[in-house]
């Protein structure tokens, strides 16, 4: 059987665990219930965000969290790498705490922002992602289903409220034992929403307690790693303004495909290939466009994929040319 998988470059957005067969995503229950409880005092969460020129995006995504960190029940982190913009100034609107640190790379500027962070949940987003009004909610109604189940526990510890805790988290289907959240993404491009081609449900793992989540030390593509148990999200998805133009997808292919470039040599020396320059591309355009219905999409959707089949090529092509110049 012809394994795709080692031959095809996934979109952008896509991780590589979601091609795979095995791992955390697939190991996660199938189902997250929620359900409303009284009102009761929360968790603190600390919306954690990295940002550079942002103020096109970054007033939606913090409108988008607000309820969530109001009246006491977290944060805000913003990380800003020297915005030239009013980036700082929406994000100080917002309440945020921000702070101005040097670039250093996606991962480790994440990781930054992660630990300014003083709340017992993390929710790590880009500048340019929202929540959704039903995922909203549904991690609304989580940090309050947590919060009782942890009430409850203590009730427990000193009277007769044991059988009602476990009435009350089997009932719930959640109970407290996990560390992270997969949220499903919808992905824009060109004013439409990609949902074909591999660009959704395009799960991340964005929320996790502090302590138990750090990113992996990536030049591209970085992927948050957590320790413990994770659980899959039913209700809502980060919604994700990303290329809003062709002029704005090309940049971010060059840059990508530099950052992907590295990685590949790092591995070792790279020779010229027309396998991964010529062939590898064509490859990934047929799989994602047709074998995953990316023309269900429409024009964007035939856009979208041509290219990114373009950056892979040049990811492969900068990778050589980087490799040469080491010699």
């Amino acid at each position: 059987m012809f394994l795709w998988e080692h031959f095809v470059d996934v979109p952008f957005p896509v991780a590589a665990h979601a091609l795979q067969t095995s791992g955390a995503l697939q190991s996660t229950p199938d189902k997250l219930r929620l359900r409303s409880v009284e009102s009761i005092s929360f968790m603190n969460l600390s919306v954690v965000i990295i940002t550079f020129n942002e103020e096109a995006n970054l007033g939606r995504t913090l409108a988008s969290v607000k309820a969530l960190v109001a009246d006491g029940k977290g944060e805000i982190i913003v990380l800003d790498s020297g915005s030239s913009d009013r980036t700082v100034e929406i994000a100080k609107s917002f309440g945020a705490q921000v702070f101005v640190e040097p670039w250093k790379g996606f991962a480790a500027q994440k990781n930054s922002a992660i630990d300014k962070a003083t709340g017992d949940w993390i929710l790590s987003l880009d500048a340019d992602e929202e929540l959704d009004h039903a995922l909203q909610q549904a991690l609304q109604e989580m940090f309050e289903t947590l919060n009782r189940l942890s009430s409850l526990g203590k009730q427990a510890a000193g009277h007769s409220s044991a059988t009602e805790a476990a009435a009350f988290e089997t009932d719930t289907k959640l109970g407290t034992n996990f560390d992270g959240l997969w949220i499903p993404r919808k992905n824009e491009f060109l004013g439409r929403w990609m949902k074909h081609g591999g660009f959704w449900p395009d799960p991340k793992l964005r929320l996790f307690r502090r302590g138990r989540g750090r990113f992996e030390d990536r030049a591209v593509h970085e992927d948050v790693k957590v320790e413990g148990n994770t659980r899959r999200i039913q209700a809502g998805a980060l919604l994700h303004h990303s290329y809003p133009t062709i002029s704005d997808y090309i940049e971010h292919m060059n840059r990508y495909s530099s950052l992907g470039a590295e990685m590949v040599v790092a591995k070792g020396k790279v020779r010229f290939s027309a396998i991964n320059i010529v062939v590898r591309p064509i490859v990934t355009f047929i799989y994602n466009y047709f074998l995953r219905l990316g023309f269900l999409d429409g024009r964007e959707g035939l856009l979208l994929h041509l290219n990114h089949a373009v950056y892979v090529s040049w990811k492969y092509a900068k990778a050589w040319e980087l490799s040469r110049k080491q010699l």
